[in-house]
């Protein structure tokens, strides 16, 4: 790892809020369109049909099924389906419409969502680094990953299972819907280093096909019996869960199945714009998933048996095969959907701090969401086909869903609340009233669905744990770089009075020495001096800070401080869902007078081997976790996008 070109982005998110100047402390006026004001409006909600929806339209597939197989242990019947038809219209107002719709939706960061963003505006608007809102987001974002891999293999299992049913031959066809399924996946991940710029205008259109449809089953098995339409009092569902005990909180973790993809309407934000994903869940969403619950409630209040499959089973002979074809085509949208968020949230892990340099590929030069992460790729892919196998079908997937959505959703509420007290100057009383009826919800499903954890639900908090012990290793081993740097380097103002004193030899041409501490001397600076006893004729110290917004607009790029003839501080500032790119930024030095051609300029990296120490700094197997995350760390030239050929590496050792 090149420590000096390894800016600690979350560390200096602070000072970076302050020099990038309105980009952290406006609010951002709600235009409605997230910053695509040249695109139409239709268009957009189109797309956020496509990319939003899709795993919260897949939920019919399974979500109904799982709560009636647990409903059908009481006595009941009537009660039991109205129930759950009430309780899955209502969790689907509740935390979709009220809680991420109405008002989470309102607390952006400069247009964009999702818990590291809402992580990022409660530290801005605290003013100062908090550990508690800090490690929130970290268990946010590692829930996220967790959810990441379940929701591809019970999205595409689900759909394929419909082969079981097909008219005639369904039989025939139970043995491959595993290989099948495994199948669709592969595929999915393999092109996913081809980007999806080409196949996703397709999205929006199957999408809202998909929609339809769910629409359409449902008015068509109304007529089943319209006594259904008494499930949208919630008498029903409240006199459901009192009369059922602990089978009615059993069924409290299914239920939410129905609302598993509610926070992607929050994480794609910036992507759409507020109005156009509020229009299509409002227009289109919502009244399609109510009204396909609502079929599938009238057709078991007709045909009991039906429970076993209701989606299916609604589904007439005559266009079977056709739905099956849509609803596959759904899931492996909504499985897409579900890897480019991870993608997303991964870059923006890495550029705040929280995870080492990552190899990150932009399969698109006119859209900046379209990146290709590998590592995370490969490890989705193989993660996603162990739990394909591990479970074999989506009713044992269901049980292992839901957990970490829920304490995904958890995290968001309580990020909430300081926003909203700090940054939107709510008082106690008011945000209270908001934050605890939302808390309580959410945690009345995280206990229903901590049920699930002997039926599987530990893999993705297990997998959610390592996630967060990473971070935490890479946030704490890179801080105890950063002070032993500090403590072992020279101030930069008195080495540049030592070189005042004792002249030593120069040579023509720009130097720039990349660190993260600009008021120390870099460590490659020192050896330069000390090995190769030259200076250069300009020499710039380089820090790329990571503010808390995420994009930096150029006029606030970067900021020079001249400190002598000899010497310059140069900042760079990037936001949280930026890409450096060091020779464009410095292209942006003309504007301030600094001039210096990139291509006869040689970049300096520290290269700092680390080894591990039983007795300073962290226990020894946090060591060694930090040393191999550095090992495995992009290479700084690449990342920073610094042409190989100008960049020298001088290097030292250090424990940790």
């Amino acid at each position: 790892m090149a420590e000096e070109a390894e800016p600690i982005p979350s560390a200096e998110a602070t000072a970076a809020t302050g020099a990038a100047g309105h980009h952290t402390t406006d609010k951002t006026p709600d235009t409605g369109h997230g910053g695509h004001g040249s695109q139409g409006f239709a268009t957009m909600a189109l797309g956020a049909i496509g990319v939003v929806f899709g795993d919260i339209g897949t939920s019919p597939l399974y979500a109904m099924r799982e709560a009636l197989s647990h409903a059908r242990t009481t006595d009941n019947i009537e009660l039991s389906v109205l129930g759950v038809v009430s309780l899955v219209l209502w969790a689907l107002t509740l935390i979709v419409t009220v809680k991420y719709v109405i008002f989470l939706m309102r607390a952006d960061n400069k247009g964009e969502g999702g818990t590291l963003a809402l992580m990022a505006l409660a530290q801005r608007a605290l003013g100062r680094r908090s550990t508690t809102v800090f490690f929130l987001g970290v268990v946010g974002a590692s829930l996220f990953y967790g959810d990441g891999m379940i929701t591809p293999a019970i999205s595409v299992m689900g759909a394929i299972e419909g082969l079981k049913d097909a008219p005639g031959i369904g039989h025939a066809l139970r043995p491959y819907v595993l290989p099948l399924s495994a199948f669709i996946l592969i595929i999915i991940f393999m092109v996913q280093s081809r980007g999806t710029q080409k196949i996703a205008t397709l999205f929006g259109p199957i999408t809202t096909l998909w929609f339809l449809t769910l629409a359409a089953l449902g008015v068509y098995h109304l007529m089943d019996d319209w006594s259904i339409l008494r499930a949208f009092s919630p008498y029903y569902g409240v006199r459901f869960l009192l009369e059922n005990g602990f089978i009615g909180f059993v069924i409290l973790g299914s239920v939410f199945l129905a609302v598993t993809g509610a926070e992607a309407l929050y994480a794609d934000m910036g992507h759409f714009g507020k109005a156009p994903i509020r229009a299509a869940w409002l227009v289109l969403v919502f009244p399609s998933l109510a009204l396909n619950y609502l079929g599938q409630g009238a057709m078991v209040l007709d045909h009991p048996a039906t429970a076993v499959d209701p989606f299916y089973r609604m589904v007439p002979q005559a266009v079977y095969w056709p739905v099956l074809l849509l609803a596959t085509a759904a899931a492996v949208i909504a499985s897409q959907a579900v890897i480019t968020g991870a993608f997303s949230m991964t870059q923006q892990a890495v550029q705040l701090g929280l995870l080492p340099r990552i190899e990150i590929k932009r399969t698109s030069e006119t859209q900046a969401g379209q990146i290709f992460v590998p590592s995370v790729n490969q490890l989705l892919m193989f993660g996603v086909l162990a739990l394909l196998f591990m479970f074999r079908s989506s009713t044992r997937l269901a049980s292992a869903y839901g957990i970490a959505v829920t304490g995904s959703m958890f995290v968001d509420t309580l990020l909430a609340f300081v926003v909203l007290r700090k940054f939107f100057h709510w008082s106690t009383a008011r945000t209270l009233c908001l934050i605890v009826p939302l808390g309580l919800l959410d945690l009345v499903f995280i206990s229903s669905n901590l049920l699930k954890i002997p039926d599987g639900a530990w893999l993705p908090l297990v997998f959610g744990l390592v996630l967060v012990l990473m971070m935490w290793t890479w946030t704490r081993g890179a801080h105890i770089l950063t002070e032993k740097a500090r403590r072992d380097s020279v101030r930069l103002d008195e080495l540049i009075e030592i070189l005042r004193a004792r002249a030593p030899h120069r040579v023509p041409g720009a130097a720039i020495f990349l660190t993260s501490d600009p008021d120390m001397a870099p460590v490659a600076l020192m050896h330069n001096l000390k090995h190769n006893k030259v200076l250069h004729e300009k020499n710039v110290i380089l820090t790329v800070r990571t503010a808390e917004t995420p994009r930096v607009d150029d006029d606030a790029r970067l900021t020079i401080e001249a400190i002598n003839d000899d010497f310059k501080k140069v900042v760079v500032f990037y936001g949280f869902m930026e890409s450096p790119n060091l020779p464009k930024a410095l292209a942006l030095c003309r504007k301030h007078g600094l001039k210096f051609d990139i291509m006869s300029t040689s970049f300096f990296l520290g290269r700092r081997s680390v080894v591990p120490s039983a007795h300073s700094g962290m226990p020894l197997w946090q060591d060694k976790v930090f040393i191999y995350l550095m090992k495995n760390a992009a290479n700084p030239t690449e990342f920073f996008k610094i042409p190989p050929g100008r960049v020298v590496e001088l290097g030292a050792q250090v424990t940790v």
